[in-house]
């Protein structure tokens, strides 16, 4: 005959034992949330974290306003710059500690700003490490030829560039070893590799992967919601 099931406390009165005093559903609570919140930190530092393009530098592919979460992992693991806003001695800061795949022409990346280690960017990688990178009349020319570029996007008129202009006119340079050259899909819109040079690969925190949030705050509408944007997979 089967024994039907009791609590840890009614099987500890049939024994004769006192029961165990249980914690307070306050304390649980409490408990529950603090774990949540450890994991949360650890995902958001290690694995995956949320970004909002603030700029139309990355136009067409971002706008301002989208919100786009960045895979930490799939270079490898990348000490953070810091832990908790703290940088106790000792740790390699910024730096990956072993690499899982290499960083490829044409990914999208969130970097940390080599100018400014407390802002992040993010970017396309065009040059790679013994890339030969030349910017002619505002078109990227790769290694001697030019570079095919379907996500690139231009404003200006070409009658209206000019080779006095670091924009239009740059290189030719060959991006050291360890370092990468970014551009902005909006070529005539961005601040990159042109203007204050090459980025050290160590400093790339992640690869955009989708925007999971699009809002248009130049939309007079009562919740301008870029609807058709919700899941895009960052290309």
């Amino acid at each position: 005959m089967s024994e039907p099931l009791r609590t840890a406390e009614s099987r500890e009165l049939a024994e004769g034992a006192a029961p165990a005093v249980r914690k307070s559903v306050l304390r649980e609570y409490a408990e529950a949330l603090g774990i949540a919140l450890v994991l949360a930190l650890l995902i958001r530092t290690f694995f995956v974290q949320a970004y909002e393009i603030p700029s139309g530098s990355m136009e067409p592919t971002l706008l301002v306003g989208d919100h786009i979460l960045a895979n930490k992992l799939v270079y490898g693991f990348r000490m953070p710059d810091s832990i908790f806003g703290l940088t106790p001695g000792g740790l390699p800061y910024g730096r990956y500690l072993f690499r899982l795949e290499p960083i490829h022409r044409g990914d999208v990346v969130v970097f940390v700003y080599p100018l400014n280690p407390s802002e992040d960017y993010i970017k396309r990688v065009i040059g790679i490490p013994g890339d030969v990178v030349e910017v002619k009349a505002g078109k990227v020319w790769l290694n001697g030829a030019p570079m095919a570029d379907p996500h690139a996007h231009f404003e200006v008129p070409d009658a209206d560039r000019s080779t006095a202009s670091v924009r239009d006119s740059f290189g030719p340079v060959t991006v050291p070893p360890g370092k990468l050259f970014m551009m902005g899909d909006n070529r005539d819109d961005s601040s990159d590799s042109r203007f204050w040079g090459f980025a050290p690969e160590d400093n790339v925190e992640g690869r955009a992967m989708n925007i999971y949030w699009s809002w248009d705050g130049d939309d007079g509408g009562i919740l301008p919601l870029r609807w058709s944007r919700f899941g895009m997979a960052v290309r």
